[in-house]
């Protein structure tokens, strides 16, 4: 994988986790720890940041998970693994498999599924045309492990 698919994917699991944001500060609206990991990340895509302070983030944005309802919890989780795209390439499909939690989570009970391949469509409308097929393929793969939610 080269430096810029790297940053790629890093920026695509951003966008993943900035997406269900929402859920976690509508539970939490003075707690940054999340947005603030997701920007990190970013600044970690531009050089500004090193790879060992932006892995640190992760671990605070799981932190602010801790103890939430699962809407909030999921959007925080997804956060911290978009971070820790910096640190390991492959946290990209965590950020983006807690982000569909985090939809699905937040759907009425009888909505889940619809919300949860709704977020499914989002995301991979979104995904970079380069690593497109690497990212359904890796979905594909690893789907068993990240709760079942790349069906579709």
């Amino acid at each position: 994988m080269t430096d810029e698919d790297h940053h790629l994917l890093a920026e695509w699991a951003a966008l993943c986790a900035d997406h269900v944001l929402p859920f976690f500060e509508s539970t939490c609206p003075e707690d940054a720890r999340p947005r603030d990991a997701i920007a990190v990340g970013r600044a970690w895509i531009r050089g500004e940041v090193r790879m060992r302070d932006a892995h640190q983030t992760a671990f605070v944005a799981n932190a602010a998970a801790r103890g939430l309802p699962d809407p909030a919890r999921f959007a925080a989780l997804a956060a911290g693994q978009a971070v820790a795209v910096a640190h390991v390439a492959a946290h990209y499909l965590g950020a983006a498999a807690y982000a569909i939690r985090a939809a699905a989570a937040a759907a009425s009970e009888g909505d889940a599924e619809g919300a949860r391949l709704q977020e499914l469509g989002w995301q991979r409308k979104r995904i970079p045309a380069p690593l497109r097929e690497l990212v359904l393929e890796d979905q594909r793969a690893r789907n068993d492990i990240c709760w079942g939610v790349f069906t579709g």
